[in-house]
């Protein structure tokens, strides 16, 4: 009888735990569509927003000319978004004939995977002719969420793009478009996604990223939108959120949308690059001659305090970025080139404006990728240092369009990611 109940309760045991490993495969299956990986760039700027990629063992100096094209995928359609890569896709937006498009691609040889329609119509909000989606998609899970020049936001499967619920930031949430359109990237957190309609109802809004269900709209904050996204941030024992507007730097409670505090700092014509936050510090910077500044926010008793340490036009970045590696900041600054600032005194420490021209840049392996936004579209490899501008290698994108190559450059997994309107490129970067 002993051996007869042991064996039954051992069988159990096999079974269950049979069954538990079956469905943690099923859901390592599924999550392979969208769960993140070490070498995986899920959103606009990377993991944390930061422009920085973890990897290592990536090249440190280019061939003649420049790294080993992988592949190129072609059909993508006009815009100015760069890339989400999460596990085996891909994902972008551009305007076709007829609309704009969310489109997953394959990892391994770029060929289209699926399209799906993002917004009713294409084409160019404002003056000067910048048509398509501007937003990178941003990838949760089996969720795929994607936002167009016209502020239509949809949230789509992963896996075979099925839309599952959208909203359009001026009907739904009383914001107005910015000249040049919306241009932010969806930011997750949690069971919440968040973005910036802009407008008298409040500038953010968090909504149930699985319904599209509102959770709450930051009635405290009312800046009009104009072009930088959120960043995420823990400081004084809350979870916030920052935003740039051409008004105000302020940070946002995740919990419930109430404004913890908020810094005047007036931009001019378009507010582009993403806030850089460190250990209470917020650093910001816009081109059209503002320049920079920084911002110490600081907690007592509950409450929140805002003060500037510095403002001064070291750094004038129009819409390229800026990223900060250890303590300084890089970016290129209108009218004095490539830039390397010290973070808390805002001093410069070198700049370069004739190896290279205007661009974006991100960093990986010790290393700045920087792309040049006209002409060949030049991308160049330097050294991350603040002893000066150290080049180590370059090449001319090929292919090129005849717009400004706005998208910024992306690393993951070992490659290279250039988008170029209808086109990307995928370089391989990967020591041998």
């Amino acid at each position: 009888v002993w051996e007869s109940s042991g064996h039954n309760f051992f069988m159990r045991k096999m079974n269950y735990a049979a069954d538990k490993i079956f469905k943690a495969l099923a859901l390592l299956l599924v999550a392979g569509l969208g769960s993140l990986a070490a070498d995986d760039w899920p959103q606009w700027r990377g993991p944390n927003r930061d422009g920085i990629s973890k990897e290592t063992g990536l090249l440190k100096e280019w061939p003649a000319n420049g790294p080993r094209l992988v592949w190129k995928a072609a059909g993508l359609g006009g815009g100015y978004s760069t890339v989400a890569v999460v596990g085996e896709r891909i994902y972008t937006t551009g305007d076709r004939a007829d609309a704009n498009y969310l489109v997953a691609l394959n990892r391994a040889d770029g060929k289209i995977l699926w399209s799906a329609k993002l917004g009713g119509k294409a084409g160019a909000p404002g003056w000067g002719g910048f048509a398509g989606p501007r937003a990178t998609p941003t990838v949760d899970g089996d969720l795929v969420f994607a936002v167009d020049q016209w502020g239509e936001m949809a949230c789509f499967n992963a896996g075979d793009g099925k839309e599952l619920w959208r909203k359009n930031f001026t009907t739904d949430f009383g914001g107005a478009r910015p000249e040049w359109g919306f241009s932010e990237s969806p930011l997750v957190d949690g069971d919440r996604v968040m973005v910036t309609p802009g407008g008298p109802k409040g500038a953010i809004v968090a909504l149930d990223k699985k319904t599209g269900a509102m959770i709450w709209q930051s009635r405290e904050f009312t800046d009009a939108a104009h072009y930088s996204s959120l960043i995420l941030v823990n400081w004084g024992g809350v979870r916030q959120v920052i935003q740039l507007t051409a008004d105000s730097v302020a940070g946002v409670a995740v919990a419930d949308g109430k404004l913890l505090w908020r810094a005047v700092r007036k931009g001019r014509t378009a507010v582009i690059p993403t806030p850089i936050f460190d250990s209470g510090l917020v650093y910001v910077t816009s081109g059209y001659g503002v320049g920079c500044n920084l911002f110490k926010v600081t907690e007592a008793g509950g409450k929140f305090s805002v003060e500037q340490l510095y403002e001064n036009k070291v750094m004038q970045n129009h819409h390229g970025g800026a990223i900060k590696i250890g303590d300084y900041v890089y970016g290129h600054s209108d009218g004095r080139g490539w830039t390397c600032q010290d973070f808390k005194t805002g001093e410069v420490k070198w700049q370069e404006k004739s190896k290279l021209g205007k661009g974006s840049l991100v960093f990986a392996d010790g290393r700045f990728y920087l792309r040049q936004e006209d002409k060949q579209g030049t991308v160049a490899l330097i050294e991350a240092s603040p002893e000066g501008y150290k080049e180590l290698g370059r090449f001319d994108q090929p292919d090129r369009s005849s717009k400004n190559s706005w998208p910024h450059p992306v690393v993951a997994g070992g490659r290279l990611y250039l988008r170029d309107q209808d086109i990307l490129l995928c370089y391989d970067v990967k020591q041998p």
